[in-house]
């Protein structure tokens, strides 16, 4: 499935996204967790600072 998505990705308007992951802390548990999403490329340093 990744292939799929990095693939598609390359085509077209594509390349103006970047896939941001983050760790995020629980504040309920301790535990860590990975959070990710498409932004657009400008918007990268933006999508950290949450």
């Amino acid at each position: 499935m990744a292939k799929k998505v990095v693939a598609t990705l390359k085509k077209g308007t594509g390349k103006d996204f970047s896939k941001v992951i983050r760790v995020v802390r629980s504040e309920k548990t301790g535990a860590y967790t990975f959070k990710s999403e498409m932004v657009p490329t400008e918007q990268v340093k933006d999508a950290f600072k949450k």
